[in-house]
């Protein structure tokens, strides 16, 4: 039994990181992607919908930042991260911003979904602590 155990822990083992960094960045970034795609109409990254606009000026409520201003940062860094994640260019500073973005969204605005906002950090914090893989332009950069 013991050996059957070991030997199957050494097959999990095996599985590249570069795969399960990929598998990470892609489900993070099309959370985010898609998100950032509910709050615009068409491609235009600087005009926010006015559904978001209502939303962050009367559900969201986010401390500090004008409504207006906080729903066009948010969807500007929904749109740009998610990208940069996709193609694992600087990789540990997309997925660190995105980080402290649901880190506001699970404080600020739904506090109550700590189960989906830890699964968010703990992806993106596996990806700043370990990058993003060889799978990845942050890669072929380093290698040059």
């Amino acid at each position: 039994m013991n050996s059957a155990i070991l030997r199957f822990t050494g097959y999990l083992e095996m599985l590249p990181y570069s795969l399960l960094a990929l598998i990470g960045r892609l489900a993070i970034g099309l959370v985010f992607w898609n998100s950032g795609r509910t709050k615009v109409d068409g491609w235009s990254l600087f005009h926010v919908n006015d559904k978001t606009l209502f939303l962050f000026q009367e559900e969201y409520r986010v401390p500090l930042l004008k409504p207006e201003f906080a729903a066009l940062m948010a969807q500007i860094a929904e749109h740009v991260f998610p990208v940069l994640l996709f193609i694992g260019l600087a990789t540990r500073f997309s997925a660190l911003a995105l980080f402290g973005m649901t880190m506001v969204i699970a404080i600020f605005v739904y506090p109550g979904a700590y189960v989906t906002h830890g699964l968010w950090a703990a992806v993106l914090l596996m990806l700043v602590k370990f990058g993003p893989g060889e799978i990845s332009l942050d890669h072929l950069i380093a290698r040059r």
